[in-house]
């Protein structure tokens, strides 16, 4: 079936490059398959025109177009079928079919003035980066980011974030990059993730770290205490005299990950009381009393 290009970008053909190339930005970005994505016709239309305006954009292109039409390509150098010469002008047919090379890629480059058919050609892969708060990176989520197309427009593209991701890995989105050529697939978009810090809580591989303040009340006399955690929040039980910097392990309260979930490390941080306070006084007292060696086995 024949093709209109004028048409396909609603110019007349008349029309002047600058009107061309105005009419292909209006029109791609009209029609192309992000802005429409319950159009199962998008993508054949928004080939469509990226075909028309490489052919109208380019003068000896356009002017073949004008003078045979959609199948120009395989009829330059004049209607091989007309005028009353042989439809295949000065091509050797002996060696087409006898030796000596050629054959039917000879008579593509007699029609097609010495050029092959175009190729397939994948779309050019487009790159982003996102970053994600340290909460997603840890259990999974969704994320948005933004990319600019070959018309100029930008268009927003959900990411789906995997559990457990790493700080400067790559998601490929397959498809979602630009359109390819001549039925060619779609290029891809690259995302670079970079994961925001928490103000509390650390990453070590597949464990998490976070320091827990207690009082002194509380390090003596033991407590239960409400710890956040990324699946929410649990109660743990402080031992009675302990000390500070001891360390305590949640068992599958980590990172997200194929096999399970990591730990989660508790690091005691001992609050002492103010000074004004009636506790220190306490305090001070305790420790005067206490005379029991605690460097004796601190050695080089």
């Amino acid at each position: 079936m024949s093709e209109d290009f004028y048409k396909a970008l609603g110019v007349g053909r008349s029309a002047s490059q600058d009107e061309i190339k105005k009419a292909y930005q209006k029109m791609a970005a009209k029609n192309h398959p992000d802005a429409n994505p319950d159009d199962k016709n998008a993508k054949a239309r928004f080939q469509e025109i990226q075909r028309a305006y490489e052919v109208l954009s380019d003068e000896n292109k356009r002017a073949q177009y004008d003078q045979f039409g959609s199948s120009f390509e395989n009829m330059q150098g004049g209607n091989p079928f007309g005028g009353g010469g042989s439809p295949f002008g000065d091509i050797d047919l002996g060696s087409m079919f006898g030796g000596g090379g050629g054959g039917f890629e000879q008579i593509f480059q007699q029609f097609g003035g010495g050029q092959p058919r175009s190729r397939r050609q994948k779309g050019q892969n487009l790159q982003a980066a996102v970053q994600i708060p340290f909460a997603t990176a840890v259990t999974g989520g969704h994320a948005s980011v933004s990319v600019q197309r070959a018309d100029g427009t930008v268009s927003p593209i959900q990411v789906s974030i995997p559990a457990g991701i790493e700080d400067g890995k790559k998601i490929r989105l397959r498809g979602q990059g630009h359109s390819g050529s001549h039925g060619g697939p779609d290029g891809d978009v690259i995302v670079l993730v970079n994961i925001a810090s928490h103000p509390c809580f650390k990453r070590n591989g597949l464990d998490l770290e976070v320091d827990l303040p207690i009082t002194l009340a509380e390090a003596v006399n033991g407590a239960s205490i409400d710890v956040p955690t990324p699946y929410g929040t649990i109660e743990f039980k402080i031992p009675s005299l302990t000390s500070g910097g001891r360390r305590f392990r949640i068992k599958g309260h980590g990172v997200k990950h194929a096999d399970g979930k990591g730990n989660l490390y508790l690091t005691v941080r001992i609050a002492l009381p103010e000074q004004s306070s009636e506790e220190l006084n306490t305090l001070a007292e305790i420790v005067s009393a206490d005379k029991k060696p605690i460097r004796d086995d601190l050695r080089w």
